[in-house]
């Protein structure tokens, strides 16, 4: 990581507290438990997005009455 960008967060005393029991279990410093707790949001946010996606065409296509791959073939050959 070439470089990095200083950032100032405030935490209530719990989760101060965690933070830093995480770090230390994990022998790792405070930013990168934030790191890596950020990267894990960003990649839930990501399949959120994509099981919302999936669910809209799964509806779609049941609508037009594409229930099976043979269905969508057909579908698509029109």
């Amino acid at each position: 990581m070439g470089s990095a960008v200083k950032k100032t967060i405030s935490l209530p005393p719990d989760l101060s507290k965690e933070l830093e029991e995480i770090a230390q279990e994990e022998g790792k410093t405070v930013s990168a438990v934030i790191q890596e707790a950020l990267r894990l949001a960003k990649r839930e946010r990501l399949k959120s997005k994509f099981l919302d996606t999936q669910q809209y065409w799964t509806r779609k296509a049941k609508e037009k009455g594409i229930l099976t791959e043979r269905d969508l073939q057909k579908y698509l050959a029109k």
